[in-house]
């Protein structure tokens, strides 16, 4: 693995919510370009180091977010308004694809799950 791999793979471990590619060039402090980033996301999740997901933001538009590949799947809420994200703790919805992949006899592989609304600190605020 190379220097720059190793980096954002740090960057991914040390964070504790899912971050854009964008926000995970920022946090190389420019020790590399922004494709050479993409490039290694796209590396670190093929060969199992990452996992990511797509979301859809009125405000940021549509964005991928990168996290760790941990032993137990999270889910994320995401805030609406100031962008942060909470840990909806391990996989809430295991028994359900569970039971759809017996009813139906297909095999999930993967599965995504984001909720979005308003956090509590923007809640008190508005």
């Amino acid at each position: 693995m190379t220097k720059a791999r190793k980096q954002v793979l740090e960057i991914l471990h040390n964070s504790k919510e899912p971050l854009s590619a964008s926000q995970v060039f920022k946090l190389t402090g420019m020790s590399c370009n922004q494709a050479t980033v993409y490039r290694i996301l796209s590396y670190l999740e093929t060969e199992g180091y990452a996992e990511s997901f797509v979301l859809h933001c009125d405000s940021h538009g549509t964005e991928r977010y990168f996290s760790r590949l941990e032993s137990s799947h999270k889910h994320w809420f995401h805030c609406e308004s100031c962008h942060c994200f909470i840990d909806m703790g391990d996989c809430i919805i295991k028994p359900f694809v569970r039971a759809f992949e017996k009813k139906e006899q297909v095999t999930v592989h993967r599965h995504v799950l984001y909720v979005t609304g308003i956090c509590p600190g923007c809640r008190k605020n508005a």
